[in-house]
């Protein structure tokens, strides 16, 4: 937020790695006889002690990242509705499930989930708080123990929650905290891991899942975005704009799901920019951890240079900017203002790259066709949203090769709609968190079959002939009754 150093961290090594993983693994052989609902009990109690206790965390997500209050509270807001989520449901999706068996009746099936083991996290800077601990939930409640790898840039504030968590009643050794850099301590996390949680660039992620693959473990990314929003000839211009003030400049851009891409049908092109430059100009950037900014800060130097050098090299060869376009040192070292371009071109590192910052460029398109066939050029597939009449625009939302689409809203919708999976296509990642596929992912499925009366070996009197013309005829019978 002001560039003045804000704590100094503790670095591991990898033999504090190795360490951890051990001292997790003894925790989570105890850990996986406690009943789920027990588990369970311990994210209630969490969610409940997170909305007592907030403002705490609030200040630091603030002080770490520097963006604005309201868009910490975001972090807050959805990993305490996640906690909730699992804290009740996940006794129900972890249940023993009774699937259909070979032979009706005398062959009983039963699938059962059971914990991997010691799930490793790496969890990123520009949503530490929620986007760290909200997968260390599923992993937990499903019977495993944690190995976390923050960014240092976010580590304060998962520390903090992973105390609030003991303090729910949470074995302290059951969640292990490593920190230090990504090649070295990253690594040895995923060497150290039965399972691997990545969220990240796409350039790491697939380092991870080839480390991953090397060791035959299984892997989660949630990867990059270079995410398009689509305004259709029916939208209505300014609910759209509005829409993509939040979309485009929530925690400084620096949101997976925000769009960096708005494809605008020419029929209501002009309004829409009208619409949209007047709420951008109108936005207010500020220091300070009260409620009121509408903006706050990049995360970095390194940061403001990879978003000063997209926008520098797009007007160098001929984009336009609309409004914004400058970094703002009078409010702080690394802000920089909301910025909308126009004439972003192919040969310029923004039309493709993910910028992950303050940035959007317009195109103008004449049909929705285009604006589909633009939409999927990109390498990504992580997040969409659509701005027209609901069917409308729910007939081009299924034709987006997209994760999520959101339909007039941003990425808060499907993001807070946590039954529903959420996850990337393409290059955007692998795999899914949230609802049940975020839960079932850090357990193994085993099927116990129970045969019963009769064997599948054929009486000593009876040849396998006999006894394929006997199943043949079972078949068939099974299929005249309607039996699956």
């Amino acid at each position: 937020m002001t560039g003045v150093p804000l704590a100094e961290l503790p670095q591991s090594s990898v033999q504090d790695v190795a360490r951890a993983r051990d001292v997790a693994a003894r925790a989570q052989r105890d850990w996986v006889k406690v009943p789920v609902r027990e588990r369970a009990k311990i994210l209630l109690c969490y969610h409940d002690l997170l909305w007592k206790r907030q403002d705490e965390v609030l200040d630091l997500i603030q002080l770490e990242t520097g963006k604005s209050r309201w868009h910490a509270f975001q972090e807050v807001a959805s990993n305490t509705m996640n906690m909730r989520y699992y804290g009740l449901r996940a006794g129900r999706i972890l249940n023993p499930a009774r699937r259909y068996g070979l032979l009706p009746w005398l062959t009983h099936v039963m699938e059962v989930r059971a914990p991997i083991g010691v799930v490793g996290l790496i969890s990123p800077w520009n949503y530490p708080f929620d986007a760290g601990l909200s997968d260390a939930a599923p992993a937990l409640v499903a019977g495993n123990a944690v190995l976390h790898k923050p960014d240092n840039q976010g580590a304060l504030s998962v520390l903090w929650g992973r105390r609030l968590m003991e303090e729910a009643g949470l074995p302290p050794d059951l969640y292990q905290v490593v920190l230090g850099d990504g090649p070295t301590i990253g690594g040895a996390v995923i060497d150290n891991a039965d399972y691997v949680c990545f969220t990240g660039s796409t350039k790491i992620g697939s380092h991870v899942g080839e480390q991953a693959g090397r060791r035959i473990i299984g892997c989660t990314l949630e990867l990059g975005g270079k995410n398009p929003m689509l305004i259709l000839d029916d939208a209505d211009p300014a609910v759209a704009a509005s829409g993509a003030v939040r979309d485009c400049f929530t925690s400084a851009g620096q949101v997976c799901g925000s769009s960096e891409r708005i494809y605008v049908h020419d029929k209501v092109y002009e309004r829409f920019v009208d619409e949209l430059l007047v709420r951008v100009r109108r936005m207010t950037l500020g220091v300070g951890l009260g409620y009121g900014p509408d903006m706050g800060s990049l995360i970095s130097q390194r940061q403001l240079e990879t978003v000063a050098s997209h926008v520098d090299d797009a007007v160098s060869k001929g984009a336009t900017v609309l409004t914004g376009g400058r970094h703002r040192p009078d409010i702080g070292p690394f802000y920089f203002e909301p910025t909308v371009l126009s004439g972003v071109t192919p040969d310029m590192t923004c039309f493709a790259t993910e910028t992950f910052g303050p940035v959007v460029s317009l195109y103008r398109v004449h049909s929705i066709e285009e604006a589909i066939r633009l939409a999927n050029t990109s390498t990504y597939g992580l997040s969409a949203s659509v701005w027209g009449s609901r069917r409308r625009a729910q007939a081009v939302a299924r034709r987006l090769r997209a994760g999520t689409v959101n339909i007039n809203e941003i990425f808060g919708v499907s993001h807070g709609s946590v039954d529903s999976p959420m996850g990337g296509m393409k290059q955007s990642g692998v795999g899914r968190r949230h609802g049940i596929e975020g839960l079932l992912r850090f357990t193994e499925a085993q099927t116990i079959a129970t045969q019963r009366v009769m064997q599948l070996e054929p009486p000593i009197d009876v040849g396998y002939d006999v006894l394929a013309r006997a199943y043949t005829a079972a078949c068939r019978l099974f299929k005249m009754i309607g039996r699956r």
